[in-house]
């Protein structure tokens, strides 16, 4: 278990590492004026890609934002950095808890709503959205925006995600993408096609890097 002063040091080192990032924001605005009108947002991204915008999502806290991360020691790790810059952050995933945060994330999303989620997290595979952010934005009515993360210069880790960490100083632009409406579908594959549809919209911003 990490300890309370470990897990700060870790919170103000994203920080500080995250303030040599050359920030743009691309298309910020139009989901956060849905937000406003009272309209559920689910930002979703790629597990690959969530580092860079750690620091401009404290900005979102005044929404009261959620997301599920996942039991683990590396979530506990990821799960207290993120009540720091104010998220709600319902434990549990696909190895463990599920359901019970899945349920949380539901409500917290129909009370609330305002939340985001890693569609092929915890553990891959990479580019797979699992059933998870269909399941909450049918439920809740919640308007799916894409999101991603792209560095001028980065490194790759050699992991099932392929990991991106933007060098220090790097041009780092964050993307909102066109908002995606997953209504409730009678057809029995109906679910399915929007797990496809999803997954396919999103696919072409995942980065891949040769080895």
């Amino acid at each position: 278990i990490y300890t309370r002063p470990f897990i700060g040091f870790i919170y103000y080192f994203i920080q500080i590492y995250s303030m040599t990032f050359r920030l743009r924001i691309i298309n910020g605005e139009k989901w956060q004026a849905l937000l406003k009108q009272d309209r559920p947002i689910l930002l979703c991204a790629w597990h690959q890609q969530f580092f860079p915008a750690i620091r401009h999502f404290r900005i979102y806290s005044k929404f009261n934002p959620g997301i599920m991360i996942s039991q683990s020691r590396d979530g506990q790790l990821i799960s207290s950095v993120a009540n720091r810059c104010g998220w709600h952050t319902p434990r549990g995933s696909s190895s463990g808890g599920g359901k019970k945060a899945m349920d949380e994330m539901i409500q917290h999303l129909a009370t609330h709503g305002f939340g985001a989620h890693i569609l092929d997290g915890p553990t891959g595979p990479i580019g797979k959205v699992k059933a998870g952010a269909i399941k909450m934005a049918r439920e809740t009515d919640a308007i799916v925006v894409p999101f991603y993360t792209h560095s001028e210069n980065a490194w790759f880790f050699n992991s099932w995600d392929r990991f991106m960490l933007p060098k220090p100083f790097s041009k780092v632009t964050l993307t909102f993408g066109d908002e995606i409406r997953l209504e409730q579908n009678s057809t029995p594959n109906g679910f399915e096609e929007q797990r496809l549809f999803l997954e396919t919209t999103m696919l072409p911003q995942l980065l891949l890097k040769p080895s």
